[in-house]
């Protein structure tokens, strides 16, 4: 029996050429320019070949006497992309291509996912060609650290699993009515009087500067980003608690250990809120690299809409004063948008009209709907973690939709991507998020990646079933979905 290709996501172009496998021997060698960025990749690979295979591999900077060779290169003849890639593999060679260091990145992931331990014990990786790239170069996961605060160790496992899925945004819900979890030089008290908490009164937790720089880092040198999220002018009991200013009687809220929505606001009347978003905004900027800052936006409930719009403008403005981009989730659309802002879908359940006509003035929009995409919901009923207002997501659901034809009016060059979203009211620790986020991940994942036309549920299941094992090694739970036959 040939040796199983279950890559996730669905490649372009995968097809078997017919020569013999590859086999990793002591021998085995990674050959890449002279470079730092380069070699920092090709030490991971020779490590990930080591670890696997039990044997050290060695890297070099020339092929000259080397035998049994993985080359790593990039190259200018692919076709254009950032994340394009290319991967040869036969007897005795791997060729590794891409056009940027992104593209190497996802391409080494392939690989990984390649290799099979055949019976004997031998590290193969099947004799094959993949060209490919994705459909959408926004591809993520939103996490919320705010209702139950997320270790850094913890994050760095999903940040790990995620670009094992070739996701490539890590977007952190930062603050909420629970908590403030990110330390801002402008606003000390954040941190110090609403991080202690989270939902149910778990211990809380916050990332100081040093700890953002470090998972900004970590996420980057795996081909991924860092969007912060600073959930306004709702979900904001966590700043109202440390400063008492933000409310009309200028005293503090109480600190808030419940999960119900809605009922914080900010106040547009008071000079100390337009003095607090800017402040604020302008330290996230800062301390981001990448080009977008969310802003939220979501649930405000008792907020009349002219000023809601008046400080959704404001924490806009902050934040294209800095320099960067503005995402939002879906409601921000009900307020005039700059073009290029990306607005977050998350409830089908709304009149698409106002989405659509913020498509046609320029907005971007990215695909998170409840019933598909929000891993925090049930399986079934039976789940014991987990939410279900949204309905039960199987594996199945999170993978049969096309995010191009999710809204009426919204044509797909509006569409820059697809993003999970796992909610933390009811997940305590790494363990619970690894249940619910596995095996519906990969299924987002190759949404997000492989054209719908690459795509085939059937095959998804077979695939998925082989990544079963690699979940195991790595000691994260998972769902053993009935509708895939995993291996026993």
């Amino acid at each position: 029996m040939p040796d199983a290709l279950a890559v996730i996501p669905q490649p372009a172009l995968l097809e078997r050429t017919g020569e013999a496998p590859f086999v990793v021997t002591r021998a085995t060698t990674v050959v890449v320019d002279e470079r730092p960025d380069l070699i920092g990749l090709a030490v991971l690979v020779a490590d990930v070949l080591g670890r696997v295979g039990g044997i050290p591999v060695e890297v070099r900077y020339s092929e000259a006497g080397a035998t049994d060779i993985v080359r790593l290169r990039l190259v200018e003849t692919l076709p254009p992309g950032d994340e394009v890639y290319r991967v040869l593999t036969r007897s005795g060679r791997i060729d590794v291509e891409a056009r940027t260091l992104a593209g190497l990145v996802r391409a080494l992931v392939t690989l990984r996912q390649l290799i099979v331990v055949a019976p004997s014990g031998e590290l193969r990786v099947p004799a094959v060609r993949i060209e490919d790239a994705p459909r959408y170069a926004w591809r993520g996961l939103s996490v919320d650290v705010a209702r139950h605060f997320v270790p850094m160790d913890d994050l760095k496992v999903v940040i790990g699993l995620m670009a094992h899925y070739k996701l490539n945004v890590l977007h952190l819900h930062l603050t909420d009515d629970q908590g403030w979890r990110l330390d801002l030089p402008s606003r000390p008290l954040l941190t110090r009087l609403s991080s202690a908490t989270s939902v149910g009164g778990d211990p809380g937790g916050s990332y100081s500067a040093a700890d953002f720089a470090d998972l900004v880092g970590f996420a980057a040198a795996r081909g991924m980003r860092v969007v912060p999220e600073i959930d306004v002018p709702g979900h904001v009991n966590a700043a109202t608690h440390a400063y008492g200013e933000l409310n009309p009687s200028g005293e503090p809220t109480d600190t808030y250990t419940g999960i119900e929505v809605g009922f914080s606001r900010l106040h547009a009347d008071l000079p100390a809120t337009h003095a607090f978003l800017a402040d604020v905004f302008a330290d996230v900027a800062a301390m981001t690299p990448g080009e977008y800052v969310h802003i939220g936006g979501d649930e405000v409930l008792t907020m009349a809409p002219d000023e809601y719009a008046t400080l959704v403008g404001a924490a806009s403005a902050a934040v294209r004063a800095a320099g960067k981009k503005v995402v939002g989730w879906q409601e921000i659309a009900h307020t005039p948008l700059e073009p290029g802002t990306v607005v977050q879908y998350w409830d089908a359940r709304e009149d698409p009209a106002p989405f659509a006509a913020a498509a046609r003035a320029g907005a971007l929009f990215l695909m998170s709907p409840a019933p598909k995409a929000y891993l925090d919901m049930k399986y079934d009923a039976s789940t014991e973690l987990g939410l279900e207002w949204a309905g039960h997501i199987q594996l199945r659901d999170a993978y049969d939709w096309d995010p191009a034809t999710l809204i009426e009016g919204v044509a797909e060059e509006s569409v820059i991507g697809v993003e999970a979203a796992i909610w933390t009211e009811t997940l305590r620790d790494l363990p619970a998020l690894a249940q619910m986020l596995l095996p519906r991940l990969a299924a987002i994942a190759e949404v997000a990646w492989s054209a719908p036309e690459q795509r085939d549920w059937e095959d998804f299941r077979t695939r998925v079933a082989a990544h079963a094992p690699f979940w195991d090694r790595i000691a994260l739970p998972w769902h053993a979905s009935p509708q895939v036959d995993w291996p026993r």
